[in-house]
């Protein structure tokens, strides 16, 4: 029996810019959130496989379907490897808070499907763990773009448009991300039905110029981003927040939070992910504005809140 330890990380992910746009083939830009992680630890099991998450304790073949994806993380692991019949012992420590928009299913499965290879000691390649992981996020959401998988498991962001292969982006920016959660279990999928109803209603042409409008900041951000242009970068932030708004997928609490980081001279603020709850960014200059703006979204409401230095430069 294997006596050492597999080890698995992940990170998180925030949309920068293209929310709920980048459903109509319009850009989007994700980035790395390693603010927040998911360690998975794989040990030697005497009988069956078992988990230990914040969700469950207990064996796998036990799991309640809430948890299906995570099974079958662990069966297409286990299979490929040819250990199927292998008892582990699963413990998986989470700080990614769940529905909020920040990737938390897909960073188990990634964080999952590396500890289990680490732990057998196997070559586990960028393709063949996306591929694994998409596998698990067809269960968790039906139909994933691949997004989730590639930046919980990746160090840099991404540009990305529906139907073509993702873009690596090297940024250059020195500034800083704050993001707050509201608290609120982010509704996607009904933001999103949402905003297709009003396209295809008798306002479709004003919502398809508000998408349009959205598609063109994300490329304006892709070069500020890329450019080091932190106060244009802000600016296309709140205006997207703004339109988001239009489009009716912000809601009351967000809302207030975006509006406390602009009242504390954040560069700009905006929801991110499907809307209607989950978590807002802002963006400042340094970490002393960072943490004033940080405590300003606690005072306004905010349960938690990270921030995330994003002075990186040539991609390291």
């Amino acid at each position: 029996m294997t006596q050492h330890t597999g080890i698995g990380l992940a990170n998180g992910k925030i949309i920068l810019l293209g929310e709920h746009s980048v459903v109509y083939h319009q850009p989007s830009i994700a980035i790395p959130f390693p603010a927040v992680t998911i360690k998975t630890s794989v040990t030697a099991q005497q009988d069956k496989t078992t988990i230990d998450c914040d969700f469950y304790h207990g064996i796998v073949d036990e799991m309640p379907e809430l948890l299906e994806s995570l099974k079958e993380t662990i069966r297409v692991c286990t299979k490929r490897l040819n250990q199927k019949e292998t008892p582990l012992a699963i413990t998986i420590e989470s700080r990614i808070p769940a529905e909020r928009g920040m990737g938390s299913s897909a960073a188990v499965a990634v964080a999952t499907t590396r500890a289990i290879y680490d732990y057998f000691n196997a070559t586990l390649t960028q393709d063949e763990l996306l591929e694994i992981v998409d596998i698990a996020e067809k269960i968790a959401h039906g139909n994933p773009s691949g997004l989730d998988a590639l930046m919980t498991s990746s160090s840099i962001p991404f540009y990305y448009i529906k139907g073509r292969p993702f873009q690596p982006i090297t940024p250059h920016l020195n500034a800083y991300l704050i993001v707050a959660d509201t608290g609120v279990t982010g509704q996607t999928k009904e933001a999103v039905a949402s905003v297709a109803e009003k396209l295809n209603g008798v306002d479709g042409p004003k919502y398809q110029a508000i998408i349009n409008r959205l598609g063109e900041l994300a490329d304006l951000g892709r070069f500020a981003l890329e450019n080091n242009q932190c106060t244009a970068l802000g600016s296309y932030m709140t205006e997207v927040h703004q339109l988001l708004t239009d489009l009716g997928v912000s809601n009351n609490a967000l809302n207030t939070l975006v509006q406390a980081a602009l009242d504390t001279d954040a560069l700009g603020a905006k929801l991110t992910g499907g809307g209607r709850g989950g978590c807002m960014i802002a963006l400042a200059q340094d970490k002393h504005h960072a943490e004033r703006i940080q405590a300003s979204l606690i005072k306004a409401g905010a349960k938690n809140t990270w921030l995330h230095e994003m002075s990186v430069k040539n991609g390291k």
